[in-house]
């Protein structure tokens, strides 16, 4: 047990007990982890970083959290973790924050910015409620206080996350104020339909509404797709009584608590007024519009009339993306957000996958495509002389060779990396897709032979069908319906937690739009084996990483380009120079139905498209980009790039050898540049020393310095240092030459003791741990032993 661990059996717990954090209905929650390790996608041995946890969480009521307390060993100060508790309190968003090294305490108020001096004891639970309720800035109302206190939902091995409790606060806190316009920013794949419910549960157990009369509240639920209102009716809100649940499509039945809709249902038609009309205008207590971006807020939008009919009700809206030109009347009408949880925060706690992104590019894409001079196109017409570039293609001029071409390089990836990893693509409209399609089951025939629904279509034009093949797709289960290809219908509000790969191969400029789709992919399924997700880029729309307000962090960023049978011609690496980005301006959502709208309906009207027939398509490189630390894109070379960080870290090889002969030092050094992306494995791979000691790896690379095997080392170590081995007994010295094979054999790991004991039968003649410590003298002494034994290995 460590030290830290006996000051908290010891000293911290009696502390707690005694001011009452351990009577009902107060408790306090030891070790509490509120994040799961930053995912890192490439490295097979340590899967993901470090989890934060807060030594103590005290919860008054048993539910709601007030502070936290983090423990340092006897011999520091008791203000040693203090900063820490800081942070972490701040995160939690706690008002107290504790340090204690089980003597004495200091305490942060975030209410009144005070440091205590050393306290001998904790605040008892209702002094800590006493302080926090009150009229202040940083206090909750008293009145509020006791709402908050209502209980959450119970779902089983599933209690809210630290960012879904704070937004459901923050949002009843807002409501109880009497906040009639709330928005929750939360990036797509954090659980904002978990968030809604909770908000739901937790008001209808108290009975609140507009009014304050006895009943449950109203609440009505919007959305602008039926799969965003059917998911959360028959999930989430499946909690609630099914008699209190209404879908409002074709009637409007009143008497019921929650109702669910789509704008489309229940609004304003040509020939007839909409459906909400036969509601009176403060029928509702509350009104949820997810994905409120996509359009509710507009002035112009026909859906705005709907909320401006119930104004009386309370309306929240809830959305993954950020404040930005293209959504800006999102936020003018419900306001800043009360809470926000970014992709960036998200994938640093290890709740989003990280990605890495491919970027190719066809010839034509690069340089342009103009015709031949009086150029006939497929129905006869000549095709106008100027060059057509990426924007332009399937919108304005179709080439039936760049869509071979990419459905040949999307082939190609799944063969080389997992045929059966669900992917989407992205398309142009309707046509596209259908093309795409073809293309697509052409080169997988070996496969649609026997199962036809390996690629499907999944737009509003394939109706029923479609929506058929999209429950399929979306299925964790599934393994028949693995590529959907779409236009815009999967880029928001679906729900794809095994979704691997997304192929822009559409042009996207509005951020809104990109990060709704880059969220198809977020989302981690790791009982299923999903941890990370690819971006695959075939109209450079990836260039909106480099945004300011993107916020995300792409593990890789690899650019190549391909020819029209989809293979790569050559590849080079350079700095990516940052892009000015437009809006997207054009009509995507018309063009989703356009199907052939290329030939004219009558003589007078122009041709929205041309079909250029023929031709060939080539690739001619391939860049590849990492971020660095400040997550910015950076030239991407493993080798290059280890060699940065290490040389940033530590000053010479003399410095590495100190630092990696201690055993905690060096798992420092491995966890530090395995947070930044830096995997021994992989290093070995292209370096071509599949056999190296890492610490000499590291070193060759930065410093130029020759690499030793693990053998080698060994043997050095046996040759130069006998006299180690001779000051042990038989038994003793037979176990460290043993290890000593194991490390020479394996790695440095076998120096992890106990596991490597008792992973390896040949040292089960000695014993089990306790006994071949014995052989030592005692556990500290085997341990002194075997610490010596490192530093010889990397003495020299």
């Amino acid at each position: 047990m460590s030290n830290e661990a006996n000051t908290c059996r010891k000293y911290v717990e009696p502390r707690l007990e005694n001011a009452g954090w351990n009577t009902e209905p107060h408790d306090y929650t030891e070790n509490y982890y509120f994040t799961d390790g930053k995912i890192r996608p490439r490295n097979q041995r340590k899967p993901r970083g470090k989890r934060k946890f807060a030594d103590y969480l005290l919860l008054y009521n048993g539910e709601f959290p007030l502070a936290v307390v983090e423990a340092k060993r006897k011999r520091k100060t008791p203000d040693e973790g203090l900063e820490q508790a800081i942070d972490y309190a701040k995160i939690l968003n706690v008002k107290f924050a504790y340090s204690t090294n089980g003597k004495g305490i200091v305490e942060y108020d975030f209410i009144t910015g005070k440091q205590s001096d050393v306290i001998n004891s904790f605040p008892s639970p209702e002094q800590l409620w006493q302080r926090l309720t009150g009229e202040g800035k940083e206090q909750i109302r008293e009145d509020i206080a006791e709402k908050l206190l209502t209980p959450f939902y119970p779902i089983p091995d599933k209690p809210p996350r630290y960012y879904q409790r704070n937004a459901i606060n923050a949002a009843l806190a807002a409501i109880f104020k009497g906040q009639k316009r709330l928005l929750l920013t939360l990036a797509t794949g954090t659980g904002k339909t978990t968030v809604a419910f909770q908000i739901c549960w937790k008001l209808s157990s108290i009975e609140w509404n507009v009014n304050s009369e006895p009943r449950s509240p109203r609440i009505l639920f919007l959305a602008d797709r039926n799969v965003l209102v059917d998911d959360p009716m028959n999930k989430d809100f499946s909690a609630f009584n099914e008699e209190k649940i209404h879908k409002i499509q074709g009637e409007a039945k009143k008497g019921r608590d929650l109702y669910f809709a789509i704008y489309q249902a229940i609004g304003d038609r040509e020939d007839s007024f909409g459906l909400y009309r036969e509601y009176s205008r403060d029928y509702f207590d509350l009104i949820i519009v997810d994905e409120c971006h996509r359009g509710s807020a507009r002035d112009e939008s026909n859906w705005r009339q709907i909320l401006e009919y119930f104004e009386p009700a309370y309306q929240l809206g809830l959305t993954a993306t950020p404040l930005r030109d293209d959504n800006i009347d999102t936020y003018h009408y419900f306001g800043n957000p009360l809470y926000t949880y970014s992709l960036k925060q998200g994938i640093d706690d290890g709740f989003l996958a990280p990605y890495r992104v491919y970027r190719i590019t066809t010839r034509s894409d690069r340089e342009g495509w103009r015709p031949n001079s009086g150029q006939i196109d497929r129905y006869g017409r000549t095709i106008p002389n100027e060059v057509y570039q990426t924007p332009d293609f399937e919108r304005r001029l179709v080439r039936e060779v760049r869509t071979k071409a990419i459905a040949q390089h999307i082939t190609d990836f799944l063969k080389s990396s997992d045929r059966y990893a669900k992917t989407i693509v992205f398309c142009v409209d309707e046509e596209h897709v259908k093309a795409m399609i073809k293309e697509l089951r052409n080169l997988n025939s070996d496969i649609t032979r026997t199962n036809p629904d390996y690629i499907t279509r999944i737009t509003s034009d394939a109706g029923e069908v479609g929506k058929g093949h999209l429950y399929k797709f979306k299925d964790v289960l599934n393994e028949t319906h693995i590529i959907a290809v779409t236009s815009k219908l999967l880029t928001t509000g679906v729900d794809i937690p095994t979704c691997k790969n997304v192929v822009l191969a559409r042009v996207i400029r509005s951020m809104t739009d990109f990060k709704q789709i880059i969220g198809r992919g977020t989302r981690v399924k790791e009982e299923r084996g999903k941890r990370s997700f690819n971006i695959i880029d075939y109209t450079n729309s990836t260039v909106l990483f480099e945004d300011r307000d993107f916020d995300g962090e792409p593990a890789l960023i690899n650019e190549s380009e391909i020819d029209d049978r989809g293979e790569i011609l050559s590849q080079h690496e350079e700095e990516l120079e940052p892009a000015e980005l437009e809006e997207e301006t054009d009509d995507l959502e018309e063009d989703e139905k356009s199907g052939f709208r290329g030939l004219p309906d009558d003589d007078d009207a122009p041709p929205r498209k041309y079909y250029a027939d023929g031709g060939s398509e080539e690739i001619v490189e391939e860049r590849i980009y990492d971020l660095n630390p400040d997550n910015q894109l950076r030239l991407s070379r493993l080798i290059d790039y280890t060699r940065e960080q290490v040389r940033t870290l530590y000053r010479s090889t003399l410095e590495i050898q100190q630092r990696w002969a201690d055993p905690e030092q060096r798992s420092e050094i491995i966890e530090l540049l395995a947070d930044r992306g830096i995997d021994f494995d992989e290093l070995k791979q292209v370096t071509n020393f599949p056999d190296a000691d890492p610490f000499d790896l590291l070193c060759h690379i930065a410093f130029d310095a020759p690499v030793l095997t693990c053998k080698q080392r060994a043997e050095r170590l046996r040759r130069s240092n006998a006299d180690f081995f001779e000051q042990y007994g038989e038994y003793a010295r037979a176990i460290l030459e043993i290890l000593l094979d194991k490390y020479a054999e394996k790695g440095v790991e076998e120096f992890n003791i106990p596991t490597t004991f008792k992973a390896n039968r040949e040292f089960d003649k000695y014993g089990n741990v306790a006994e071949i410590a014995q052989r030592f003298g005692s556990v500290q002494e085997l341990k002194e032993a075997i610490k010596k034994m490192q530093s010889l290995l990397y003495s020299a």
